[in-house]
């Protein structure tokens, strides 16, 4: 009986689930389109959950074989995090008041995300990419205001993107005949060097942030309705480093490199913010860094600690987009510093926001703790791998960072001063997706409880055992070295930022890659009007040509008359006594002699010739 429900399971494509629940959310009475929308996302994880590994719904598409359907230990993992978060992102939606336009490009969003995450091959993946861009830009789009001009920057930097992972993967069938992401043993075979290899890298690297690629996260998540914005912290960023995974199975140094400024760089223009949005978006980018260092290093540690971070990243970053949504809901206000004294007035938001920022500062005891460890060990060599002590201290100087960003957060809305507002708490749907994320944030981290559990769910680990450089090991993210590394962390921050609040509220440094936003903008504008410009010139000069040569064949005897007054005087001799305009031609008398024009006008036949065959 199992096995034929597992079969059962086997033949939904869990993005035609969602997709299915995107379009009956708008035509349905909200309450029922929401539940249905959430029901789905359950499914999702279902799915994830209990499907056996392997190619499912395989066939061919535009004659190529195709694996629409694939799940192995990755997909897995990303499956039940963007299942699990996804139904709680509705129930938030609904709750805060989203309208059901919004949920139902926020679902076909989602539905496009989870395609990519369970695709077996690239060119499923392409699909599924360009309508991921396309439903996400519609998401932020329907706010109206000032998310249409983000939306447009956002539509262009995904376009640009999206268009470079195509001719990776155009290039990757041209070098290797296929467009399959697996092997026949189940092994990753990678993107193809060189060419391909070059596209992906910066096709992907829009997605996931690259440093001067990352403009469209902090201009683009502030701007829609902040229960739109739950959705798009999850989905994009964290599929992509998914996909950057698949296409780099092997690491590579550079890539881990890239993830540990972008650590540093996230970090320090995320303690420059403002707007909470903002700063969150900014920690979008520093997370993602460790994901991309882990991922460049490819050890067994660090991949695992990539994809660990990646599931963990999907839960309290969402929670945290929850617990400022709620600010927003109940204040009207983004600014950061126009808060304070919040939890006397919302003492559930404040414990939400709190458990979040504990497992983004990877505090022992939540998630966070456990996979941002296992990337700082990868880049050590901790577990006798290579050691990168560069790598190390970038990405060391990047959890700092995340310290401070979030004491900032946490002192300026909840702590300082008395509440500038009296406002209600969260509402209950709001409560329960921000507690139910967070449950799971704290579960998972306990020490000798869950984190066993969490490591299980981690491909590349069993248990809390993984093969290392040097043979099997053994995680132990609770030894004395680990929380002694926390303690140092959390005590250089805590000073740190008493040291900096008030400089800090002083600086307002604009992020230089914010030039990129103008030079697009006049780059794409110069480039239509010169495509338009030498459009409308070929015009003119067709259009121009064709009357010169209809009014030819109609006064053959002028046209020649006109011609020939054209030619240099060495050839022939216009008798001027006639007029030219409605009258007698004039007489043309040839100096050249007849061998010159035969000799001329065989030239001439002999190039039309030539070009016509």
């Amino acid at each position: 009986m199992m096995g034929t429900e597992l079969e059962a399971l086997t033949m939904l494509y869990p993005p035609l689930l969602v997709f299915a629940a995107a379009l009956l959310v708008v035509v349905l009475p909200r309450i029922v389109g929401y539940t249905l929308g959430a029901l789905s996302l359950f499914g999702v994880l279902a799915i994830a959950l209990f499907v056996p590994d392997g190619s499912h719904l395989a066939g061919t598409f535009l004659g190529f074989e195709v694996a629409p359907f694939y799940v192995d230990d990755f997909s897995r993992l990303v499956g039940i995090g963007l299942g699990f978060l996804g139904a709680f992102a509705v129930i938030y939606a609904y709750s805060s008041e989203a309208p059901r336009v919004t949920a139902a490009f926020a679902l076909a969003y989602v539905s496009s995300a989870i395609g990519a995450v369970f695709a077996g091959d690239w060119l499923t993946l392409v699909f599924m990419w360009e309508i991921m861009a396309l439903t996400s830009t519609l998401v932020v789009w329907h706010y109206g205001g000032d998310a249409v001009r983000a939306g447009y920057r956002y539509a262009i930097a995904h376009g640009i993107g999206g268009s470079l992972v195509l001719f990776a993967v155009a290039a990757q069938y041209a070098a290797t005949d296929t467009f399959s992401m697996v092997g026949p043993d189940g092994e990753m075979l990678g993107i193809a060097a060189g060419v391909p290899a070059l596209l992906a890298v910066l096709g992907i690297g829009v997605n996931v942030a690259f440093v001067g690629f990352h403009t469209w996260l902090p201009d683009t998540y502030p701007r829609p309705h902040f229960a739109a914005s739950v959705f798009l912290a999850a989905f994009t960023t964290k599929t992509s480093a998914l996909i950057l995974f698949r296409a780099f199975p092997e690491g590579n140094l550079y890539l881990a490199y890239m993830g540990g400024l972008m650590a540093v760089y996230g970090v320090c223009f995320a303690l420059l913010q403002h707007d909470m949005r903002a700063l969150l978006s900014y920690h979008i980018q520093a997370q993602l860094g460790y994901m991309v260092a882990g991922i460049g290093i490819g050890t067994t540690i660090g991949i695992a600690g990539a994809m660990g971070h990646l599931f963990n990243n999907v839960l309290y970053k969402s929670l945290l987009f929850m617990a400022v949504g709620v600010i927003i809901y109940r204040t009207g206000e983004n600014d950061l510093y126009k808060l304070g004294g919040l939890w006397r007035e919302m003492p559930i938001t404040a414990v939400a926001f709190l458990i979040g920022a504990l497992s983004i500062t990877a505090v022992p005891g939540f998630s966070g703790f456990i996979s941002k460890g296992m990337v700082l060990d990868a880049a050590s060599g901790y577990f006798g791998g290579p050691e990168y002590q560069a790598l190390y201290w970038l990405l060391f100087i990047g959890a700092v960072g995340t310290f401070l960003s979030f004491i900032k957060l946490g002192y300026y809305a909840f702590l300082h001063g008395p509440a500038q507002y009296t406002v209600r708490d969260a509402k209950t749907g709001q409560t329960v997706a921000m507690f139910s994320v967070g449950g799971a944030c704290l579960l998972l981290g306990l020490p000798a409880l869950g984190w066993p559990v969490f490591t299980d769910l981690l491909p590349l680990v069993d248990g809390t055992g993984f093969i290392g450089t040097e043979g099997p090991e053994t995680l132990n993210p609770y030894s004395p070295s680990h929380l002694w590394d926390a303690a140092v962390l959390l005590t250089v921050s805590v000073i740190g930022f008493k040291l900096i609040r008030k400089p800090l509220s002083k600086i307002d440094l604009p992020d230089p890659a914010f030039v990129l936003n103008p030079a697009t903008f006049y780059l794409g504008r110069g480039s239509m009007l010169a495509v338009t410009g030498t459009y409308a010139a070929v015009d003119r000069a067709a259009v121009g040509a064709v009357r010169r040569c209809y009014w030819a064949g109609s006064h053959p005897t002028l046209a020649v008359d006109e011609v020939a007054r054209r030619l240099p005087d060495s050839l022939v001799e216009v008798d001027e006594r006639h007029p030219t305009n409605g009258g007698r031609p004039s007489t043309i008398h040839l100096r050249a002699s007849i061998g010159l024009i035969i000799l001329l006008v065989t030239l001439v036949l002999t190039v039309v010739l030539w070009l016509l065959l």
